[in-house]
């Protein structure tokens, strides 16, 4: 029998680049033939809908978007 290994996602990080425009990624599709790509907030957004029958999971870290004011001395 063969043992398959299941791993946790590691965080998307300032290296982690948009397969589409170089900007940071914030989203990571897995497809389903093992590859994997990387989205921008917005080209996430845009392609989302025609990769969802190719992708095995998607891990969203949108959330890492959320604007914070900026503290005035």
């Amino acid at each position: 029998m063969t043992e398959q290994m299941i791993l946790e996602p590691t965080p998307l990080n300032a290296v982690d680049r948009c397969d589409r425009c170089g900007a940071q990624a914030y989203v990571r599709a897995t497809l389903l033939n093992g590859g994997e790509l990387l989205f921008c907030g917005h080209h996430a957004k845009e392609y989302s809908a025609g990769l969802k029958p190719l992708v095995a999971k998607i891990q969203d870290e949108t959330s890492k978007l959320v604007e914070t004011p900026a503290s005035v001395e």
